[in-house]
C-alpha cells in the first residue's frame, strides 16, 4: 500500500475514534454535573449508592467496562452486539460511565470550594436555591475546575484507544490492522502522530477556554 492510501486507511478510522470522543465529552460533562449532586445529596442512601458506583467506577479498568458492555447484553439479555454501530454504541456508553464519574469529583471538589457564607448570603437576599447555583457558585466553580477537567479531557483522547478492544474500525485497529498486513512498524507510529495532533488541537482549544474565563477571578 502506498503511503497516500495508508493515510485515507487512518483517516476513515480517526473519524470513528473523533466520533468516540465527542459523544463522550457530549454525555459525560452533564452526567457528570447529575452525580455529582447525587454524591452530596443530603439524603443518605442516595449520596452511598452515588459515591459507591463512583468508587467502582473509578477503581476498575475502563478497558473490563468496555468490555462488560459490549458483551453484557449478549450474555444477560441475549441481545448480542454484532453491528459496528452497535459496537460503538456500546464503547460510547462505557467511556461515558467512566468518564462522568471521573468528572463528577472534579464537580464536586469545585462546588464544595466556593464557601458557603456566599450561598448564606444568596439566601439572606431572598435567591433561590437554583439561582444561588447558577448566579454564585458556578460562575466561581468554573473556574476552579476549568484545569483538572482539561486534564481529564486530554486524557480521553487517548484512552479512545481502547476502543480496539471491540471496535474494528477506530484508529488505533486499522493502524494495527495496516501493519498485519504490510509486515511494517510505521503506521501504528503514523497514526500515535493523528493522537498527537488531536491531542494538540484539544489543548490549544481548552488553553484558549481557560484564559477567556480567567475573569472569574477565585
Amino acid at each position: 500500500m502506498s503511503f497516500w492510501a495508508i493515510t485515507g486507511e487512518l483517516l476513515q478510522g480517526f473519524a470513528y475514534t473523533a466520533v468516540i470522543f465527542f459523544a463522550t465529552l457530549a454525555a459525560a460533562l452533564p452526567l457528570g454535573l447529575v452525580v455529582s449532586f447525587g454524591s452530596m445529596s443530603r439524603f443518605t442512601p442516595l449520596r452511598a449508592l452515588t459515591r459507591g458506583i463512583v468508587w467502582v467506577i473509578r477503581g476498575t479498568p475502563l478497558m473490563l467496562q468496555i468490555i462488560v458492555c459490549a458483551l453484557g447484553p449478549g450474555l444477560w439479555l441475549g441481545l448480542p452486539i454484532r453491528t459496528t454501530a452497535q459496537q460503538l454504541l456500546m464503547v460510547c456508553i462505557a467511556f461515558t460511565i467512566n468518564y462522568a464519574c471521573y468528572f463528577s469529583e472534579i464537580y464536586r471538589g469545585g462546588i464544595q470550594s466556593v464557601p458557603y457564607g456566599q450561598s448564606e448570603a444568596g439566601q439572606v437576599l431572598g435567591m433561590t436555591k437554583s439561582e444561588i447555583f447558577f448566579k454564585v457558585t458556578l460562575l466561581q466553580f468554573v473556574k476552579r475546575i476549568i484545569a483538572p477537567m482539561s486534564n481529564e479531557i486530554i486524557t480521553l483522547v487517548k484512552d479512545t484507544a481502547l476502543a480496539s478492544v471491540v471496535v474494528s474500525v477506530d484508529l488505533f485497529t486499522v493502524a494495527k490492522q495496516i501493519v498485519n498486513k504490510q509486515v511494517v512498524l510505521w503506521p501504528i507510529f503514523y497514526a500515535g502522530l493523528f493522537y498527537l495532533i488531536f491531542n494538540g488541537v484539544v489543548t490549544i482549544l481548552l488553553g484558549r477556554a481557560e484564559k477567556k474565563l480567567s475573569y472569574f477571578k477565585v
